[in-house]
């Protein structure tokens, strides 16, 4: 004979349908809760707050703009003003050997005959040059003799012994250096005194 069904899965299964049918309406409500506190905070959104962040952003991108803008101006003149005042730096730097054989030409020619029309005429150029490498605003910086040494504006090629100049001390100009204005075109070639010779 077969066994009756037991009560208890039978009642557990009424109390699951019981259960089933409780949730679906509270799951439903709960979602419909959900969504009318969503819409209540889109809603709760103060539009003047977001347009005032909107206007807030634009400004600070327009003010970042006219920063780099002031300062590619800024840039730019300085460039400009560089350019006007090194511009022509090459060419005053390329002229200066021509001013030295010249140089050493006017020398031969004033060891010969100082009183002749050729070293006249030379003098006389020399002059011209000189005045035109001063309205350019170049300037010579050759040390006098027993002078400081700058490495700045001077560069050493040699070392010799002196009695009469200090040790340091500046003691002929091979050629001489010039400026243009605060860049250094060519420094001078010197010789630098190393003191009095050492007694063996």
């Amino acid at each position: 004979m077969s066994q009756p069904e037991t009560v208890e899965p039978i009642v557990e299964k009424e109390i699951e349908a019981v259960v089933s049918d409780e949730q679906s309406p509270i799951a439903g409500a709960e979602q419909a809760q959900e969504g009318e506190v969503m819409q209540e905070q889109e809603q709760a959104r103060d539009p003047m707050a977001e347009l005032e962040a909107e206007v807030a952003k634009w400004k600070d991108l327009a003010l970042r703009n006219a920063a780099e803008l002031d300062n590619y101006r800024k840039r730019s003149a300085r460039e400009m003003q560089e350019s006007r005042a090194y511009g022509n730096a090459d060419l005053l730097r390329s002229l200066l050997p021509i001013m030295d054989n010249f140089e050493m030409g006017l020398e031969a020619a004033r060891v010969e005959n100082e009183k002749s029309m050729i070293f006249l005429g030379l003098n006389m150029v020399k002059r011209q040059l000189a005045d035109f490498l001063k309205e350019q605003a170049v300037e010579d910086v050759s040390p006098e003799v027993g002078g400081v040494f700058d490495p700045n504006m001077h560069e050493a090629v040699s070392q010799e012994a002196s009695e009469e100049v200090a040790d340091g001390g500046v003691l002929r100009v091979l050629r001489r250096g010039f400026k243009l204005k605060e860049r250094l075109l060519r420094p001078a070639n010197v010789v630098v005194s190393s003191g009095p010779a050492k007694a063996e």
